[in-house]
């Protein structure tokens, strides 16, 4: 993944730098995720990848080469002042997921599994009870 920096303007009212690039992801075929391409922006510019903000980001259809706008910012706190909340989650990373809620679903599932056998045996004891009833009959 190759990226280029098209321009860079410097914005001393939102204390950033607002930039828009390229990236050719000739190796990958695909779009990579955002936070590759965050990383990789940070180390052209020299800056640490959580002052840079993601924009926009596209493949031009028919191509290997994505174009995008990124803001870099002197701080966190002033990022956090101006940018919006969405673009400030969309380059988080990806939470890993969560052990506990995995583990919850699986216990649930086996418990199901357990009470669907005990309706079964329940269910057998009643029509073998219900045939010794007709018998005796």
């Amino acid at each position: 993944m190759k990226v280029k920096i098209l321009s860079q303007k410097e914005n001393p009212l939102f204390k950033r730098k607002e930039i828009v690039f390229e990236v050719d992801h000739q190796e990958t075929k695909s779009t990579p995720p955002r936070t590759e391409v965050k990383k990789a922006l940070a180390n052209v510019l020299g800056v640490d990848q959580n002052l840079v903000f993601i924009r926009r980001f596209e493949t031009r259809t028919g191509t290997q080469i994505a174009q995008g706008r990124a803001n870099v910012y002197e701080s966190v706190e002033q990022a956090k002042k101006t940018e919006p909340p969405y673009i400030i989650k969309r380059n988080l990373p990806p939470e890993p997921p969560k052990e506990g809620k995995e583990e919850a679903k699986e216990e649930k599932a086996e418990e199901k599994k357990e009470e669907l056998k005990k309706e079964e045996k329940e269910e057998k004891i009643e029509k073998k009870e219900e045939g010794k009833e007709k018998k005796e009959e």
